[in-house]
Parts: structure tokens; C-alpha cells; sequence
């Protein structure tokens, strides 16, 4: 890990009664593990997979990088907004936004990493048909065609850009977000309307019911499946509710993976509600509409920032639904933004991963 040390001390733990009246974290008991029933090595690091999209998968990408090294993320490609929307429509391409923001968050802190982390962020400025597009976004759609393989290349510009960890789509195929929004129009206050579009959802005026993915029957890349089958700790959000992080529960074979798995799952939850898309929702609120789309999930632990919670008991209650224990942790920047700050967070997880269910360091 770099730079100061985080401060581990200050996670405060809220554990209610999980399924049928034990502790949620009953499980801490179980000898240490391997997925399969064998026993892992004593110092062996947590096998991680993060689920989610945008800048939200980014943060906590970038704290997860900084305490294993076996890290995955899976990363939502319903994006039709920017650059990436365009390369989308002209070439018929998965979006490659938010993939290439989670491999610019697993760039190291060195020299190397640093430069290529804001070489394929960085976007053209010119008055013709470059203006905007990202370099990254063109380097990945450049090695899809090249390769013809959609993981292939993605391994290929991590190992370029020495990535910390490896970066899937959530699908093969580009997806469309759909959502219903009650008051979509002011004028109609009560009337429900189909919003379509990821960038259109995200800022959505009205209260958005609930979403779906066209196709609704999208399949899931293999590798991403086989990763969360294989993991021992799957992390869900940060992000965009309705359009980063609920979609990965409506690609079938994924949400199937995520309920069967034997890996524990962590929800990480927002520092604040997002203007449009989950104006108003309180922390509990979050979890009652995963719940709606994804009634069979069930977790493990639910991180929050302790000072974003303003009602414990409500959030406790929201979380015993799912078999979850509640953990608050300051895991925000303290410049006065609702923005992760990457060793608060790490020192947040690395807790968790520690004190749920493991025997001894990772690491």
C-alpha cells in the first residue's frame, strides 16, 4: 500500500440478526477457506471482484488495488453518452468508457502507471470529428478490432498500462437501460414514462420505479461469471444506482453467479444521493430498490460512511433483509465533495475482509 497508513480504528460495526435469528456475521467462526472446501494459504491475498461502472467502480478500484493484488473488476457497458456513445453508434462496438476509467483506476502510483492512467484519459480538443474522444476509448475499440476478442484486448491494454488487476464487460453485448420514472414530465406528475438510455436515466427528473436492459436477456461474458464463482469477497458499488450498479443484476447468468457463489459480498454504499436519478433516497432506501430487482441476493456486509447516515436503525433494518451486518467507516475526502477517498476506503475493506469470516492476514 502507498502513501500514509490508513486509519483502520475508526470502522464502527452495527451487527444485526441475520436469516433465521443468527448474528449476520455468524460465519466469522468457519475455519479460513478456499472456494471448494480447501483450506487457503495462511497469508494467501483475497481473491476480489468489484461489480459496477463509472466513477464509482473507480474508487473503489482504486482502494481495493491497494490491498490485493488478485483483483477483478466487471464493469456495466450500457453507456451511450460521450465518446463512448458515439463509437458505439458509428461502429457498432460495446461502449469502452467505463472500461477504460476502471483500467486508468488500476494504474499504480509510480511514474508508469501515473502516465498512462492520463494518457488514455485524456480527450482530444479540436473542432472536428476527435473533439471529446478519449484515447483509451480508441486504443480498446482499435485492439477489438484487431483481436476480435473483447477480454483478449482488455488483458492486452492492462498488461500496456501495468494494471493492478484485470477488467471484463459485464456482457458481450452492447446493452440499452431502460427505466420507468414517474414524473418524468412536471406536467404529469403522477404518470409513469419509459426513459431510455444510460446518460438520459442518470439525470432523469421525476422518481425512476425501477430498470431493465435491452436485450432482457443479455448473456454475460464467461469470464466474468467464472470470476465471481471463484472469488472470496464480490464488492457492489459504489456508483449510479440505476444505471451502474442494479444492471449487473439484470444480466441473468451474473445475477445467478452472485446469489450461488460462496464468496462474501460487500455493498458499498453512496455519500450522497445523485442529483436526477436517487434524489431524496436515504441510505435505506438504496438497499430497498436492490432488493426489488434482486429479490434472491443476499449479503454479507453493507459499508456506509458513518457520517452519511443519518437514521442507524432504519439502515440496520434495510440490511438484516439481505442477512447483512451494517459497517460505518469515514471513507469520505475531506475537501467537502461526496467523493471516496482511496485509503479510507482501502482501510475500510481491508477491515472487512479481515474481520468477516478470514483467519489471520491476507497478506
Amino acid at each position: 500500500m502507498t502513501g500514509r497508513t490508513p486509519r483502520l480504528s475508526r470502522l464502527r460495526r452495527v451487527v444485526p440478526e441475520g436469516r433465521g435469528g443468527r448474528p449476520a456475521d455468524a460465519r466469522a467462526a468457519r475455519p479460513e477457506q478456499a472456494r471448494g472446501g480447501k483450506p487457503r494459504r495462511r497469508g494467501a491475498q483475497p481473491k476480489v471482484v468489484a461489480l459496477g461502472g463509472g466513477m464509482g467502480l473507480s474508487a473503489s478500484l482504486a482502494a481495493l488495488r491497494r490491498i490485493t493484488g488478485d483483483l477483478t473488476a466487471v464493469v456495466t457497458v450500457a453507456d451511450d453518452g460521450g465518446s463512448s456513445g458515439r463509437l458505439r453508434d458509428e461502429l457498432g462496438v460495446l461502449p469502452p468508457g467505463d472500461l477504460r476509467k476502471a483500467l486508468a483506476a488500476l494504474c499504480g502510483d509510480d511514474d508508469w502507471g501515473q502516465t498512462w492512467a492520463r494518457v488514455i484519459q485524456h480527450r482530444f480538443q479540436s473542432q472536428g470529428d476527435l473533439h471529446e474522444h478519449a484515447v483509451g476509448n480508441l486504443l480498446i475499440v482499435a485492439l477489438w478490432e484487431q483481436l476480435g476478442d473483447h477480454v483478449q484486448a482488455l488483458d492486452l491494454v492492462g498488461k500496456l498500462l501495468g494494471a493492478h488487476g484485470r477488467v471484463l464487460p459485464m456482457s458481450a453485448v452492447p446493452l440499452e437501460l431502460q427505466a420507468l420514472v414517474r414524473g418524468h414530465d412536471p406536467d404529469r406528475p403522477d404518470e409513469v414514462d419509459t426513459v431510455r438510455g444510460q446518460a438520459t436515466v442518470a439525470l432523469t427528473p421525476g422518481e425512476v420505479q425501477s430498470v431493465h436492459l435491452v436485450p432482457n436477456d443479455p448473456p454475460a461474458v464467461p469470464e466474468a461469471v467464472d470470476a465471481v464463482l471463484d472469488a472470496d469477497w464480490v464488492v457492489l458499488g459504489p456508483g449510479s444506482w440505476f444505471s451502474s450498479v442494479i444492471p449487473h443484476l439484470l444480466v441473468p447468468d451474473l445475477l445467478d453467479a452472485l446469489v450461488e457463489t460462496k464468496a462474501r459480498r460487500v455493498l458499498s454504499l453512496n455519500l450522497a444521493p445523485q442529483p436526477g436519478e436517487t434524489e431524496g433516497f436515504s441510505p435505506q432506501r438504496h438497499l430497498e430498490v436492490l432488493g426489488r430487482h434482486a429479490p434472491k441476493l443476499a449479503l454479507d456486509v453493507v459499508l456506509a460512511d458513518e457520517a452519511a447516515v443519518p437514521d442507524r436503525d432504519s439502515l440496520t433494518d434495510a440490511a438484516k433483509r439481505f442477512g447483512a451486518a451494517v459497517e460505518l467507516a469515514p471513507v469520505a475526502r475531506t475537501d467537502g465533495t461526496p467523493r471516496h477517498d482511496p485509503e479510507l476506503l482501502a482501510a475500510a475493506y481491508d477491515r472487512i475482509f479481515r474481520m468477516h469470516g478470514r483467519i489471520g492476514p491476507w497478506r
